[in-house]
């Protein structure tokens, strides 16, 4: 038989920490309405005009193939958000809310990539883009490292990747000076694009 303290509700989470449903719906209804935002711009088939203009960009060698860059951001942003789930679950502090808002920032920043590097075809806007990424990665680094050391570490891999990415982005940009904020002409198609460095 239960004994009387036994059969008391479980006490709210104390200090602002948020119990594990909620943290899982703040973190998994953020990267949600990410997905959707990006999927919008995605250049692909669906997306003729986007896909049209991402094909004919000269790109260099180092490159990796799209569908490993591609995939690579929505694993990097969900190891990321698992560390924002953990701060979530710490008690509130101002530097665990600071955590949690570079955590945000950096998830806004890269849905906004995606609209300024494919929606509006701008490379010069994308490798500014790409720096506030890092840099908000970074930042959200070294900040979750004085809460939580593993939430820390799970910004790390993203960051890199973002730093790389925007060295990728400001070769294409370098590369590529009639197609930055311009859609290729109208007469140009994806078999008469300059690919021979893919």
């Amino acid at each position: 038989m239960p004994t009387r303290d036994q059969s008391r509700p479980s006490p709210p989470p104390r200090d602002g920490a948020l119990s594990p449903g909620a943290a899982l719906i703040a973190v998994g209804g953020a990267l949600a309405l990410s997905g959707m935002i990006s999927r919008r711009y995605s250049p692909d088939p669906s997306h003729p005009e986007i896909h049209r203009w991402y094909r004919s960009l000269d790109v260099p060698s180092w490159k990796p193939p799209d569908p490993v860059f591609a995939g690579g951001w929505p694993v990097l942003l969900g190891v990321m958000a698992g560390g924002a789930y953990r701060l979530l679950r710490r008690p509130r502090s101002p530097e665990r809310d600071q955590a949690v808002a570079l955590a945000a920032l950096t998830l806004g920043l890269v849905t906004a990539y995606n609209k300024v590097f494919f929606g509006e075809r701008s490379l010069t806007g994308a490798t500014a883009e790409g720096a506030l990424v890092t840099a908000a990665g970074a930042a959200f680094v070294a900040r979750a490292a004085s809460v939580d050391g593993l939430a820390a570490a799970s910004g790390v891999p993203l960051t890199l990747w973002s730093a790389f990415g925007d060295a990728l982005t400001e070769d294409l940009r370098r590369r590529n000076p009639d197609r930055d904020g311009r859609d290729p002409p109208a007469a140009e198609r994806p078999g008469d694009l300059r690919r021979g460095s893919r």
